[in-house]
């Protein structure tokens, strides 16, 4: 797991984007949309199987805080007040791995569901 510890976190909070570097070279641009539509907080995720919440509105959420949970996760902070996920090391770099999948999967809940997401906001 320590190769999934990110060296380095930084915010960009004008572009909404937290950006993870890792020893190995790898380097993730993680929208803070994505980050909060994926949070795996039982808000989001739910208790179970088929209890997951699909997430709407999001385009303009931004990370207000990041806090260290012991040496293996940060909680994210977000502008909307959502902050009950916990984002361990793992789950983040998998995020990262699978972002264009996790995005058009999203993409296709959302409309599959009915939504669309705002004109004008960045994919």
């Amino acid at each position: 797991m320590s190769s999934e510890r990110p060296t380095e976190i930084r915010l960009h909070q004008q572009s909404r984007v937290l950006e993870l570097a890792y020893e190995n070279g790898e380097r993730f641009r993680l929208p803070c949309e994505y980050l909060r539509v994926f949070s795996p907080s039982a808000e989001v995720r739910g208790h179970g199987p088929g209890q997951e919440v699909l997430q709407t509105g999001k385009e303009d959420v931004n990370i207000v805080g990041i806090e260290p949970v012991g040496n293996y996760a940060v909680k994210l902070v977000f502008s909307d007040g959502h902050d009950t996920g916990i984002y361990d090391w793992r789950y983040l770099h998998r995020l990262g791995e699978n972002q264009a999948s996790n995005w058009q999967d999203y993409l296709d809940r959302l409309a599959a569901a009915g939504h669309r997401r705002r004109a004008g906001a960045e994919e």
